[in-house]
This record gives C-alpha cells, sequence and structure tokens, in this order.
C-alpha cells in the first residue's frame, strides 16, 4: 500500500512576517544559516522539492517553529 501525501509550504508566508519584523532578513542570509543555497531554499519555498530531515530540522530550529507550522499536510484525493 502506498500513501500518498501532498504538502503546502508556509515558507513564503513566514518569511515575509520575518521581512516585517526585522527588514534587513534576506533569504539567502537563511539558506547559509542553514548550510544550503539559495535555489535550493527558493526550490523549497516555491513548493518545487521537500528537504531532507536534516535541513527540515535547521529550518525549524531557526525559525523556532514547528514542521506542520512550515509544511501543511493536504488531502490527495
Amino acid at each position: 500500500m502506498v500513501i500518498k501525501m501532498k504538502f503546502e509550504c508556509r515558507l513564503r508566508i513566514i518569511f515575509a512576517e520575518e521581512k516585517q519584523k526585522n527588514p534587513k532578513f534576506k533569504m539567502g542570509d537563511f539558506a547559509e544559516k542553514i548550510g544550503i543555497s539559495k535555489a535550493a531554499l527558493s526550490a523549497l519555498v516555491n513548493g518545487k522539492s521537500l528537504p531532507s530531515f536534516v535541513i527540515t530540522y535547521k529550518i525549524c530550529k531557526e525559525l523556532n517553529k514547528q514542521l506542520d507550522e512550515i509544511w501543511v499536510c493536504i488531502d490527495e484525493k
């Protein structure tokens, strides 16, 4: 049995909120902090890819958010 799950990434919204709090916030700096390229982070933000567990952990820790606050599971129908 194969279970299909689809996720909606909220990083775009979270980053916009961060930018409002801190105008100096930059995606490139964030990507560097968690050890990935800006292009890789962009792919995550735009829903083109899902991160590895290690990157997921780093993103959650850096943003001080739970996994389900960043990636919301959407029922596949």
